[in-house]
Formats: C-alpha cells, structure tokens, sequence
C-alpha cells in the first residue's frame, strides 16, 4: 500500500506536470523557464484558466475583481485584529458569499492578495490600503502592503515568484482544493480548503525557517560547524529536500537568479550560496542516495526578505500566487462531474462476538 497515497494516479490533468526525476516543472505545455520571468502573472492564470472560463480581458477583470474584495472586506477588518495573516486569509475568502456576481476564480484570486495585505498593515498598526485596480496584481499587492508603489524590480521579483509557484501539481492544498470541488461545493469553499491544508507546517511553512536557520548560523565561519552539528542532532536542514523531486528544485534556480539582480538589496546572496554549497555536500556525505538538493524555499526565503515582507506573510504570499493553480484544478475537478471516494485498508480487528 502506498502511504501518503505516494506514487498513486489520482486524476488527470492538463494544467502541470512535476517530473521529480528529471527536475522538471511544465505548466500548460511550457517548461517552467519559459514562463518565469518573461510572462506575467495575470498571463500564466490565463493560460491555467484557458477553456475553462474566459480569459479576455483578464488583467482588468482582476483588478476590478480586487475592489470588489475589498469592498466585501473593508467593513469586516477589524475581525482580521488577532489572527495570524494565514487565519485571515482563511477568514477573508469565507467571507466571500457563493452568490457574488464576481467570477469566483476571479474573486478568490483577488480576496487572498487583498486580505493578506490588509492584514499584514493591520498588524502593524496601519491602516488598510484600497486596492488599485488599474495596476497589475503583484504591483498592486506589493502598494497595498506598503502603502506606496513599489520599485519595478521589486515588481518583477514578485512577479517571477508568483508565476514559479502558481500551480505544482497534485500537492497536498491542490489534492484537498480538488477533493472539495468534487463534491460539488463550488469553487469559494474548495479554495478555502486549498488554504486550510496550505497552513500546515509540513507543507507551506519553510520559507521563514530557512531565515530563522540563516540567522542562527551567524558569520561565514560557522557555516560548516552549525550544519554539521545539527545533522549530527537529526535536524533537518530548512530549504533541503522536497517530496517529488529527486535532483534540485527548477524553482530554486529561477528563483536564485531573481535574488542575484535584487543583489543591491543587501540580501545574503553570497552568504546564502555558502550555505547552500556546504549543506548539499554535507548532504551528500551523510545520507547517500536520498537525493536532497535546494527546493523552492531556500531562495524564496531571500526574495522575499529582499521584499522585505514579513516573515508572517510567507505562508499566505504564498497562497496569493498559488490560488490561481488551486481555481483552475477546481474548474478542471467540475467537468469531471465524479465525487473523489478513495478506499481505505482497514486494519482493525475482526468481528468479535457480544459477551
């Protein structure tokens, strides 16, 4: 039996495919290379959302789309006061009613960047920024988080960032996302699902850890001993290792690169790439034939931070690039019109009879 339901073919799909042997990530026939970087977010949710919705149009509509999640949030703010920028986003997407005219990809899409924004300023005791509908939605997100437009690089960065994670397969958010919409939920509340199994640790937490480990090795000398050490502790080293990919992360490269020209940002680039050489090597010495490499986290820890977001809203910028992949799994799981029903081995014990 495969636990984790590891290996086995749950749907089919035409949105994307991980080859963890390889190393490869293909989103709608296009190499992931192809797309980061050159194709902007609202492009690559067009092409993930082609044939099942219309897609004319689609910057625009999802700019207006997050006026209208603010005007849902705006009156509701103060209930985001006290949860962590996760729990608001979960809060803010359930706030959305089934029957709003806004597409509802549309509208979870833009709820998840708007609340997430709103929150993270709430938290730092400011007040929420209204959505600019004009801009397109990394731009618009980066000036509702810091009240001010951001520098284009900035914006490409973030940008690059939400075409590399927008959608990855059948991971554990995009498998619940799908299970709900089979039952035929609607879209608003498998979305929500997505980002209840989204803020598990084990799946979109890492990201803030790897700073946290960056941190605590402190000056370049003490890369080798820390790491060493916390092998030796059974540690796990945050960045490392994915549970598809067998050679290193596509996304991690695309990523890296995105950090190297944000070089003047005073990230820790060159720090970071020691870091990352000695734990690959020590890796390598230590646990033959596992295959842990850099994945998508180690250099999305760096962009971000050059962002200079939070460390609380890693998980839900997170959410805001993937809920475009979690929408088109949604509408892809509707036409197949077949409620998810898996078996299960059951391990108990036998009938027994009433004393």
């Amino acid at each position: 039996m495969a636990v984790g339901l590891d290996d086995v073919v749950a749907a089919e799909t035409v949105l994307s495919h991980v080859d963890g042997q390889a190393g490869r990530l293909v989103l709608r026939g296009f190499e992931l290379e192809e797309l980061a970087g050159r194709r902007s977010y609202e492009d690559v949710l067009a092409l993930l959302w082609d044939g099942f919705v219309a897609i004319d149009g689609l910057p625009a509509a999802l700019g207006q789309a997050r006026a209208a999640a603010f005007a849902i949030l705006e009156p509701r703010l103060g209930a985001l006061d006290g949860l962590s920028a996760i729990e608001a986003v979960r809060a803010g997407l359930a706030l959305l009613p089934d029957a709003a005219t806004v597409p509802h990809h549309l509208l979870a899409t833009a709820m998840t960047a708007v609340t997430a924004a709103a929150a993270a300023r709430r938290a730092a005791g400011e007040a929420a920024v209204a959505p600019d509908p004009v801009l397109g939605h990394a731009a618009d997100f980066l000036r509702m988080l810091h009240g001010r437009a951001a520098p284009a690089a900035h914006v490409r960065a973030l940008d690059t960032y939400l075409v590399t994670i927008a959608d990855h397969g059948l991971n554990a958010s995009t498998f619940a996302a799908r299970v709900v919409a089979s039952t035929r939920a609607g879209l608003l509340s498998a979305v929500v699902a997505g980002v209840c199994a989204l803020k598990g640790p084990l799946h979109g937490g890492a990201p803030g850890p790897v700073l946290d480990m960056l941190d605590e090795i402190g000056p370049p000398e003490n890369v080798e001993p820390w790491l060493a050490a916390a092998l030796d502790r059974g540690d796990r080293l945050m960045g490392f290792g994915h549970r598809v990919y067998r050679v290193r992360d596509p996304r991690a490269d695309v990523l890296k690169r995105v950090v190297m020209e944000l070089r003047g940002e005073a990230n820790r680039i060159r720090f970071a790439e020691q870091v990352e050489a000695t734990a690959i090597r020590l890796l390598a010495q230590r646990k033959q034939g596992r295959g842990l490499d850099t994945n998508v986290e180690f250099y999305t820890a760096l962009l971000l931070e050059a962002l200079a977001l939070p460390r609380t809203l890693f998980t839900p910028i997170f959410a805001v690039g993937r809920v475009g992949g979690w929408a088109a799994h949604v509408l892809e799981q509707e036409e197949s019109r077949r409620i998810i029903r898996p078996q299960s081995a059951y391990v108990g014990p036998e009938p027994r009879q009433a004393a």
